[in-house]
């Protein structure tokens, strides 16, 4: 039965775990007074457990308990994901200064002593309670905001579904809500599609916002009116006046003419594209250049290519060749086990062979950094 949205609110519940069933009792009675729900717990473990199923908006802990104490009940409360976020509020007769500490540097967040007055005990629920609902409210607020950034940047993407004689698949994974990698697919002229992968230093919101504009400078600076290395060229004049703190942009972009079976290509500062043939032969596709937006004037790689049909080229961001950490995989090896995917894919569909290149680099898990990986069948 859905609850209307007119109803009141329900009572907030309280957990009481103390060892003294007249302390208990009187806490209970003292809430329930109040119009709280109090729950009740004579020692650390069934506190533990209480807390971790009924979830209570606040609890009240007893220090001095026999066997389990409350800081060590605190610390595994504050330690178990499950209840780490619920508010704990030590009771006790110790009233010195190191013991009120050692219960804040655990994870509590306030302290009354024994024999503790009603009104204070009520006044310092009624604080921590709406605290954890504010805080609660604001997270919320930001997941939501950022819910819209992601919704909005994934928006501008093009879909293989939305331009079917492009010829292309694509597997787009932001590490965190909104990513800092982009990619765009458009037509160049009637007879040529130009294909555009960057990566946006960093992988937060700052980056994120950098992408939503990248495609309306992108798609302003190309066509017949421009070579590939003047759009680069464009590009980067505009960027380097709105990047800050050290941010910057490594873009490779491909220019592809099936009708003449050719691809040009413009790279500045990013990971070399790989190009398969049908049987399985890999070819690097290696341009040198300067990253975008650091400089005012940049030298950007280019190289032409012959293409086939049947060929296929991968444009990637470092996000799926680079792992850091306990599984630490360095760049070069990387890019190893790229081609080498990239190689034992040849013979499926590319969707699927952009998917099981994917999955094979990233293990099936979520990535470190934000990651492309597009596939363009000649």
């Amino acid at each position: 039965m859905t609850r209307s949205p007119n109803a009141p609110a329900s009572p907030p519940r309280i957990l009481i775990v103390d060892d003294e069933r007249i302390n208990v009792e009187t806490l209970a009675w003292m809430l329930k007074d109040a119009g709280f729900v109090p729950l009740r717990a004579d020692s650390g473990a069934k506190g533990r457990e209480i807390a971790a199923r009924e979830q209570p908006d606040l609890i009240i802990l007893d220090i001095m308990m026999p066997g389990e104490s409350g800081f060590d009940t605190c610390q595994s409360l504050t330690a178990d994901p499950v209840t780490a976020d619920i508010p704990i509020i030590f009771i006790s007769g110790l009233d010195d200064v190191d013991n009120k500490v050692k219960g804040l540097r655990l994870g509590a967040v306030d302290y009354v002593t024994k024999p503790f007055a009603r009104e204070e005990v009520l006044a310092r629920v009624k604080i921590h309670i709406r605290l954890r609902r504010g805080l609660r409210a604001l997270l919320a607020e930001q997941a939501a905001k950022l819910e819209q950034i992601r919704d909005a940047q994934q928006s501008i993407l093009v879909s293989p579904a939305d331009l079917p004689e492009a010829k292309f698949a694509v597997r787009y994974v932001p590490a965190l809500e909104a990513g800092g990698d982009f990619y765009d697919v458009f037509p160049w002229t009637d007879t040529v599609t130009g294909y555009f992968v960057a990566d946006i230093s960093g992988h937060d919101l700052g980056a994120s916002f950098v992408t939503s504009s990248l495609k309306a400078l992108l798609r302003q600076n190309t066509g017949p009116l421009f070579t590939p290395r003047e759009t680069f060229k464009n590009i980067n004049s505009v960027l380097a006046t709105l990047l800050r703190d050290g941010k910057h942009l490594t873009a490779a972009m491909v220019c592809l003419s099936r009708k003449r079976g050719r691809l040009t290509l413009v790279s500045g500062g990013h990971p070399p594209p790989v190009l398969v043939s049908p049987d399985g032969a890999a070819t690097v596709l290696a341009a040198a250049g300067d990253v975008l937006g650091v400089f005012e004037t940049v030298q950007c790689g280019f190289l032409e290519q012959p293409v086939a049909p049947g060929d296929r080229l991968y444009l990637y961001t470092d996000g799926l060749i680079e792992r850091f950490g306990p599984k630490a995989l360095p760049r070069e090896a990387g890019f190893e086990a790229l081609v080498a995917r990239c190689r034992q894919a040849a013979t499926l569909p590319l969707d699927a062979a952009v998917a099981a290149v994917a999955e094979a680099m990233t293990g099936g898990g979520k990535p470190q950094d934000d990651l492309v990986l597009m596939g363009i069948e000649v």
